[in-house]
């Protein structure tokens, strides 16, 4: 028989899922399959409707390797294991003449561990009762969530936290789950053969399609052990987030709360001499965090550099002790010692990365209201470490709706340790030895300049920082009003979107002002779209977890460009650093990342065929500053005005004519 060709598949899976085919997906699936074939690496940018999960599926099934899918969002990863997935392998059967397996696989603590709910979590002993059934009164909100779970693991194949529904709180769900760390392993666990995390790494070892979080790649990536299986090709999708999450995972941090709670675990299974050395380094660990203030250090002071080779030390002889003794007057004590020994191991290696010093790191102490003093320290950067762990073995494919800033992929290139496009592998470069990739941007099927109209406020005053903007919320308030509401606020602060939440709740009380962080983001999202008159205000989730296509978002408002904030001691670490280089930092860094939110914001406005509306940038500094035009380039291609009583005009039609479908919908039914 002759091998089907890729339109083929591409037709029979686009079929199945009952979608229509489109030509960027088509070249998408083209290009893939070029790069997997190659063993080269591809960054696609895939505009929202392309059908981007299969332009990628389909290839990748098609050729017939072990291909890791890893996404940023649990939406995305359940689109693809529950639908896309499932449809497409059914749908490529008769034509590929077998059936791919697939299967999801997270970090361990997204599993339900069996131990600890049959033994109970083991407790620092100011904490009150080992059993946490017995502790957790079965009327309270906790109690009922433990017996809910403790029902549930009678009943789900899977243990994965994101099954049970509905949901438990964070603190609920930490009583039966354990981190790596923490975990006694298979062979010593009286539960290992029924452990749900097991199960789900042997189901991603047989399976043809892994379907991950961007988390779970950094872990494999930078701690050396191997948690994916093998794969000869890696998919990114939503892979604008990649940087920020290998960051994440590649942050440390200790806390006094955090090392405190390491000598409480440790001190009743090490002798005293060991347990009363790491009390003093914690006692000395935090008078010195009482006094912290935030902001990077450059340097380490000499008190904290002496007190963290303290801590460092005592967790070291805390650690070694931990492997020699043994209190069988310990409940489970295999169990309390793994736990101990996970909270000094981590307080030990932070401490010593720290001490350690590094060109590559940034430390910085950071305060917050409710939770007091941290000191942290991050990488620099995280290219270099992409570069070798990510792309070395494998053919590497990157795609997303917000790739191209500026008008091209370099920046992002760049963030991910790529050469600019074409100069890697050139032979006598400086980058000859650098991965080589290519880029492509398959468009949209949206004609945005028909769809779409970006506004700038070129008139309103340049923002200050923190101050406030008095004509910025006159210029809200009237666009909201043309608008009839349907607005979606996307603020670069917390307190900005609050205070105009406030403001505008007392001007224009006839539209509901819905604020995220009074109620679930799930829910307010679905507030806000079953309510064409209300606007939904907030910050960061909100610029890139939104999806509302339809008339109950027809204007998406930013009130100013998204810089990092100037005193973010690790965007300004990045920032000197280029600078340092003899580059650009504010381009390489601020406006690069302002522009990807931006691009991600302006985002959330066209969502299906039939979306009309406006984006509006309250912020000046669009039109008028140099670096406007390289922001403007990395949105989708509106038409574009300065002209605020054309804008008035247009959100006026475009409510009147979503109020006409309205009542026309309304007098069918």
């Amino acid at each position: 028989m002759t091998k089907p060709s890729l339109p083929e598949l591409l037709h029979a899976a686009v079929t199945a899922v009952g979608g229509t085919e489109r030509p960027g997906q088509v070249a998408m699936a083209e290009a893939v399959a070029q790069a997997i074939d190659d063993g080269s690496h591809l960054l696609v940018q895939a505009g929202t409707g392309t059908g981007k999960s299969l332009g990628y599926l389909v290839p990748a099934l098609a050729h017939g390797d072990r291909v890791v899918v890893a996404t940023a969002t649990l939406a995305l990863q359940r689109q693809l294991v529950e639908r896309d997935l499932p449809r497409t392998v059914e749908a490529l059967h008769p034509l590929l003449r077998r059936r791919p397996e697939f299967a999801m696989l997270k970090g361990r603590s997204n599993y339900l561990c069996l131990h600890r709910l049959h033994e109970g979590m083991p407790q620092d002993e100011e904490e009150g009762p080992f059993d946490q059934f017995e502790a957790a009164a079965p009327t309270s909100k906790l109690g009922q969530d433990l017996l809910r779970m403790r029902d549930w693991a009678d009943e789900t194949e899977t243990g994965d936290r994101d099954d049970l529904t509905p949901g438990v709180s964070d603190r609920a769900w930490s009583q039966v789950s354990v981190s790596s760390r923490e975990c006694l392993g298979a062979s010593k666990c009286a539960y290992g053969a029924e452990c749900f995390a097991e199960m789900a790494r042997e189901r991603a070892k047989l399976a043809e399609v892994v379907v991950t979080n961007h988390a779970l790649l950094a872990i494999d990536a930078i701690e050396g052990a191997p948690v994916l299986p093998q794969h000869e090709v890696l998919i990114v999708d939503e892979a604008h987030e990649l940087v920020s999450r290998v960051t994440g995972v590649a942050t440390g941090e200790l806390t006094p709360g955090q090392v405190n709670r390491a000598v409480r675990r440790a001190a009743k299974l090490v002798n005293e001499k060991a347990a009363d050395q790491l009390q003093t380094a914690a006692e000395g660990f935090e008078r010195l965090m009482e006094l912290a203030l935030p902001g990077r250090l450059e340097e380490i002071p000499e008190d904290l550099g002496y007190a963290l080779l303290a801590l460092r030390d005592a967790a070291r002889t805390v650690i070694s002790a931990l492997g020699t003794t043994r209190d069988k007057s310990v409940q489970d004590e295999d169990a309390v010692r793994k736990q101990a020994l996970a909270s000094v191991e981590t307080v030990h290696d932070v401490a010593e990365r720290i001490t350690n010093g590094s060109e590559w790191d940034v430390v910085w102490y950071e305060r917050h209201d409710r939770f007091g003093a941290s000191l942290r320290v991050a990488p620099m950067s995280v290219s270099g470490l992409l570069r070798e762990k990510l792309f070395a073995d494998r053919s590497v494919t990157l795609t997303s709706a917000t790739l191209k800033l500026g008008g091209d992929f370099n920046g992002v290139g760049a963030s991910l340790g790529l050469a600019p496009e074409g100069i890697a592998g050139t032979p006598g470069n400086e980058d000859e030895d650098l991965p080589v990739w290519k880029g492509i941007d398959v468009g949209s099927p949206f004609d945005y300049r028909k769809q779409g109209i970006l506004y700038v406020a070129k008139h309103l005053a340049r923002p200050a920082r923190d101050g406030e903007r008095g004509d910025m919320l006159d210029e809200l308030t009237e666009l909201i009003q043309a608008a009839g509401g349907r607005t979606l606020g996307l603020f670069s602060s917390m307190r900005g979107a609050q205070s105009a939440a406030e403001a505008l709740r007392a001007r224009i009380p006839e539209f509901p002002i819905l604020l995220q962080g009074e109620e679930t983001l799930g829910e307010l999202i679905k507030n806000f779209a079953a309510d064409p008159k209300a606007c939904l205000f907030g910050t960061l989730s909100l610029w890139q977890g939104v999806d509302v296509p339809g008339p109950s978002c027809q204007l998406v408002v930013m009130d100013k460009i998204p810089f990092p904030r100037p005193d973010d001691p690790l965007m300004s670490a990045r920032q000197k650093a280029v600078e340092d280089n003899g580059g650009n930092g504010f381009m390489a860094v601020a406006a690069t990342h302002a522009a990807l939110l931006m691009a991600q914001g302006a985002g959330r406005l066209v969502r299906a065929s039939g979306d009309r509306g406006v984006v509006a940038v309250l912020d000046s500094r669009l039109a008028t500053a140099r670096y406007g035009s390289y922001l403007k380039a990395s949105l989708p291609d509106f038409w574009y005005t300065t002209d605020r009583n054309q804008i008035r005009r247009s959100l006026a039609a475009i409510d009147a004519v979503a109020k006409a479908d309205a009542a026309a919908e309304a007098e069918a039914q």
